[in-house]
C-alpha cells in the first residue's frame, strides 16, 4: 500500500450543482479486489471512516488544481463544469482554513477586503465560512458594531456593511442560525443599515421594533412558535427590503436564505395546525357577531397569511391543512366576511378564497350545493362572490377581474369529476344556472332593457337609435360577464343553449353593438361568434328568425370605410360563416342584407356568400326536379292537421317514458322593467319580490331605428319563399295574448314571432352528460325540428 500522506478535502456536486463538503482527510493508494484494480482511498482525519474510494482510470487526467476528464466509476469526478469560477483549488496540507485577520477596529477594512474577495470562488467561500464558524466570529464582529454606532465611527460602519452583506453571500445555513438568532438579528439590521451609497443610514430597526408591531389574533402559548413567526418576518424583511437586488453574478449567492424562510414558513404552518385549539378560537371569533371589525380584520389578515404559508408544503401535507380548514369551517366563515362593508376585509377574503378554489374547485362546489338546500339564492356563497364582483367601486375593477377568474374555475367542466354513481358536473350546472345565472346576468340586462335605451337626439342620424349607458366603469363591468357568458357558451352546451333562448340574451348583448366603447361592442361580437362557431342548426335558426344579423351590420356600416379592430372582426365573422359553408346562415343574410353589403369590395367575402347561396339554389332546383313528379303530386300530401296531431301525440309520449326527465326551463329572472337603476337596490329589492309574471321578452317594432326593418313573421323566417323554403311545416298557430304558443304550434317552427320578439320556445331534455350534443339519436333530432 502506498501513502502519498497528502491532506485534502473532499467534496461532491449535488443536484443544485453545488458543492457538499465531505470532510477532511489523508489519501492514499491501495489495489482494491472489488474494484478489480488500483484506487485512490481518502480517510477521515477524525474517525478513519471512508470518505473516498475511486479506482484510477489510465484515462482520466489528475492534477492539484482541478480534476479534469470524467472518472466512470465514481461521482465525485462527474460532470463537472470547466468554469473559471468552479475550479477546485488546491489545498494546503497545513492550513485547512482561511486565517481570519483579528476582530479588532483597525482590522475592519482587512476583513471587508478579505471578504469581498472569496465571493468569486466557492471553495474559499467554503473555507472562510468554516473559519467564521468556528471561531465564533460574527458575534464578535457584531459587538464591534456596537462600539462603532456609539463611537460614531462612520467608515467602520461603512466596511462593517460590506463585511456582513458579504457574509451574507457565502450562502450558509449554519452562519444564518447564528445571524438570524433573537441575540444577533437587529445588529445584523443594523450594519445593513450603512450602506456607503447612502447619504444617510436607513431605519430599519426602528420601523422592525416601533412600526410593526407583532399582534397575537389569539395568544401563542408556544414560545418556539412565536420566536419562529418574529424570525421569519425579519429575515423575509431583511431579504425583501434590506437587501439590493442582487446582480447576474449574485442571483445564487442568497439561495440558501430563500430557503430558511422556506422551511420557517413550513414549521410555522405545521405547529398551527396542530394546535386545533387555537385554530378553533379563531374561526369562533372570526364568525362571532359580538367581534369588532378591528378585531375581525386581524383575524381574516391572519388567515391570508396563515394559506400564503401553506403554499410552501409539500401536496399531500397542503391537502391535509385545508382538510383541516374546511372540517373547522372556513367557507362559512368567508360567506359572512366576504359580505361586509369593510374593503381591507373583502379583500383579504377573497384572496384566501382564491387559495381555497385552487386547491379544491370541487370542495367549494360541494358546500355551495349543499348550502342551496337550506338558504336563499341572495346568501349563496357564489352569489355573494358574483355580488362583490358586481359592486366593486375600483374604477378599474382589479377585485372584479380577480372573482370572475374564480368563478370560471368553479363552472369550468375540466376540472369537474364524474364518478360511477355521481356526476358532479350536471349536479352542480344544473345549480348554478338555476340559482346563480340570474344574479351574474341582472346588470347586463337592466342595461339593455327598453327603458334605458334612449332615442338619439340627433335629427336626421343614421346611427341605430340604441345606446348602452355609456358609463366607463360599466361598461367594463359589462364586459367582464360577457367573457363569463362566453366561455358558458363553449363549455356549457345545453345549459348555457337553454338560457339564451329563453332570455332571448343574444339580442339583448347586441344592444352593446352600439356603446361608444368599442371593446365593450367587440366583446357583444365575440358572443356572437363563439355562438355561431358551434355550428348548432338550433342556434342558426335563433339568429335568424330574430334577425340578429342586422345590428352586426349596421356597426359595420356605421363603421364607415374606418379599417380597425371592429371592423376585421365583423368581415371574419361573416368570412368564418363564408368558409364553413353555414347554408341556414349563408340563406339568411344573402336574402336579407346582400343589398347593403354588396357594395363592399375590399374582401370578397360577400361576393363569396352570395355564390355559395346561388351554388346551393341550384343544387336544390337540381334535387328537386330529379324527384318524380308522383312524389310532388298533392295525392301524396298530408294535410297540417295531421301533422299537428302526430306531433302531439309524440310529446305526449315522449314525456311517459322513463329515464328521459325533461329539465324544467330556468328560472325567469325579473322583468326587465322592475330592474333599478342601481345593481345594489336590485339585490336588496329581489328577494321581496318572490311572486313574478311569466317574463315577456323584449319586442322591437318596425321602427326599430336599425338600418333594416323586416317582417319577422314566422313564415318569413322560415324562408317561406318558394323553392328555397327547406321547412316541411312552414306555419304557426296566432300567438296566445299571454306571449306563448298555442297548443297546436307546429314543432319545426319552436317559436311564434310578434314584431320581431321571440315570445316562446321549446324546452328539450337535459343530457346526463353536458359535454354530448342534443341532436345525437334521430329521435331528438326530430323532435328539435331539425
Amino acid at each position: 500500500m502506498s501513502d502519498t500522506r497528502r491532506r485534502v478535502k473532499v467534496y461532491t456536486l449535488n443536484e443544485d450543482r453545488q458543492w457538499d463538503d465531505r470532510g477532511t482527510g489523508h489519501v492514499s493508494s491501495t489495489y482494491v479486489e472489488r474494484l478489480k484494480g488500483m484506487s485512490l482511498l481518502v480517510r477521515a482525519e477524525s474517525d478513519g471512516s471512508l470518505l473516498l474510494e475511486s479506482k484510477i482510470n489510465p484515462n482520466t487526467a489528475y492534477q492539484k488544481q482541478q480534476v479534469q476528464g470524467k472518472d466512470p466509476s465514481v461521482e465525485v469526478t462527474q460532470d463537472l463544469i470547466e468554469s473559471e469560477e468552479e475550479h477546485i483549488e488546491e489545498m494546503p496540507e497545513t492550513s485547512p482554513l482561511i486565517d481570519l485577520p483579528s476582530c479588532e477596529l483597525n482590522k475592519l477594512e482587512e476583513i471587508a477586503d478579505l471578504v469581498t474577495s472569496v465571493l468569486s470562488s466557492p471553495i474559499r467561500r467554503e473555507k472562510l465560512a468554516l473559519a467564521l464558524e468556528n471561531e465564533g466570529y460574527i458575534k464578535k464582529l457584531l459587538q464591534l458594531f456596537q462600539v462603532c454606532e456609539n463611537l460614531e465611527n462612520t467608515e467602520g460602519l461603512h466596511h462593517l456593511y460590506e463585511i456582513i452583506r458579504g457574509i451574507l453571500f457565502l450562502n450558509k445555513a449554519t452562519l444564518f442560525e447564528v445571524m438570524f438568532s433573537d441575540e444577533c438579528i437587529m445588529d445584523v439590521v443594523g450594519c445593513l443599515e450603512y450602506d456607503p451609497s447612502l447619504a444617510q443610514p436607513k431605519r430599519h430597526r426602528e420601523f422592525l421594533t416601533k412600526t410593526a408591531k407583532f399582534k397575537e389574533v389569539i395568544p401563542i402559548t408556544d414560545s418556539e412558535l412565536r420566536q419562529k413567526i418574529h424570525q421569519t418576518y425579519r429575515v423575509q424583511y431583511i431579504q425583501d427590503i434590506i437587501l439590493p437586488t442582487p446582480s447576474v453574478f449574485e442571483e445564487n449567492f442568497l439561495s440558501t436564505l430563500t430557503s430558511f424562510i422556506f422551511f420557517n414558513k413550513v414549521e410555522i404552518v405545521s405547529m398551527l395546525q396542530e394546535d386545533e385549539k387555537f385554530l378553533s378560537e379563531v374561526f369562533a371569533q372570526l364568525t362571532d357577531e359580538a367581534t369588532d371589525d378591528d378585531k375581525r380584520c386581524e383575524l381574516v389578515n391572519f388567515f391570508k397569511e396563515f394559506c400564503a404559508f401553506s403554499q410552501t408544503l409539500q401536496p399531500q401535507n397542503r391537502d391535509a391543512f385545508f382538510k383541516t380548514l374546511a372540517k373547522l369551517g372556513i367557507l362559512p366563515a368567508l360567506e359572512i366576511v366576504m359580505g361586509m362593508d369593510d374593503l381591507q376585509v373583502r379583500s383579504a377574503a377573497t384572496d384566501i378564497f382564491s387559495y381555497l378554489v385552487e386547491f379544491s374547485p370541487s370542495m367549494v362546489r360541494e358546500f355551495v350545493m349543499q348550502e342551496a338546500q337550506q338558504s336563499d339564492d341572495d346568501i349563496l356563497l357564489i352569489n355573494v362572490v358574483i355580488e362583490q364582483m358586481i359592486c366593486d367601486t375600483d374604477p378599474e375593477l382589479g377585485g372584479a377581474v380577480q372573482l370572475m377568474g374564480l368563478l370560471r374555475t368553479l363552472i369550468d367542466p375540466e376540472n369537474m369529476l364524474a364518478t360511477a354513481n355521481k356526476t358532479e358536473k350536471s349536479e352542480f350546472l344544473n345549480f348554478f344556472y338555476n340559482h346563480c345565472m340570474h344574479v351574474l346576468t341582472a346588470p347586463l340586462l337592466a342595461n339593455t332593457s327598453e327603458d334605458k335605451c334612449e332615442k338619439d337626439a340627433v335629427v336626421g342620424s343614421t346611427k341605430s337609435n340604441t345606446i348602452c349607458p355609456d358609463n366607463y366603469q360599466t361598461a367594463q363591468l359589462l364586459a367582464l360577464i360577457l367573457e363569463l357568458l362566453t366561455f358558458c357558451v363553449e363549455h356549457h352546451t345545453y345549459h348555457i343553449k337553454n338560457y339564451i333562448m329563453n332570455k332571448d340574451l343574444l339580442r339583448r348583448v347586441l344592444v352593446l353593438m352600439n356603446s361608444k366603447h368599442t371593446f365593450l361592442a367587440l366583446c357583444a361580437l365575440r358572443f356572437m361568434r363563439r355562438i355561431i362557431g358551434l355550428k348548432d342548426e338550433f342556434y342558426n335558426r335563433y339568429i335568424t328568425k330574430g334577425n340578429l344579423f342586422e345590428p352586426v351590420i349596421n356597426a359595420l356600416l356605421d363603421n364607415g370605410t374606418r379599417y380597425n379592430l371592429l371592423n376585421s372582426a365583423v368581415i371574419e365573422l361573416f368570412e368564418f360563416i363564408r368558409v364553413e359553408d353555414i347554408k341556414s346562415l349563408i340563406a339568411h343574410i344573402v336574402e336579407n342584407f346582400y343589398n347593403a353589403l354588396e357594395s363592399i369590395e375590399y374582401v370578397q367575402t360577400f361576393k363569396g356568400l352570395k355564390t355559395k347561396y346561388e351554388q346551393e339554389k341550384d343544387r336544390q332546383n337540381q334535387k328537386l326536379n330529379s324527384v318524380p313528379s308522383i312524389l310532388r303530386s298533392n295525392r301524396f300530401r298530408r294535410d297540417a292537421r295531421a301533422l299537428e296531431e302526430d306531433e302531439e301525440m309524440w310529446f305526449n309520449e315522449d314525456e311517459e317514458e322513463e329515464g328521459e326527465a325533461v329539465v324544467p326551463p330556468v328560472e325567469k329572472s325579473k322583468p326587465e322593467d322592475d330592474f333599478p337603476d342601481s345593481y345594489e337596490k336590485f339585490m336588496e329589492t329581489k328577494k321581496a319580490k318572490e311572486s313574478e309574471d311569466k317574463e315577456n321578452l323584449p319586442k322591437r317594432t318596425s321602427a326599430g331605428g336599425f338600418k333594416f326593418t323586416f317582417s319577422h313573421s314566422a313564415s318569413a323566417a322560415n324562408g317561406a319563399n318558394g323553392a328555397n323554403s327547406k321547412s316541411v311545416a312552414a306555419q304557426t298557430s296566432p300567438a296566445s295574448s299571454n306571449g306563448s304558443s298555442s297548443k297546436n304550434a307546429t314543432l319545426t317552427t319552436a317559436v311564434t314571432a310578434t314584431k320581431g320578439s321571440l315570445v316562446g320556445l321549446v324546452d328539450y331534455p337535459d343530457d346526463e352528460d353536458d359535454d354530448e350534443e342534443e341532436e345525437t339519436s334521430p329521435r331528438k333530432r326530430s323532435r328539435l325540428g331539425s
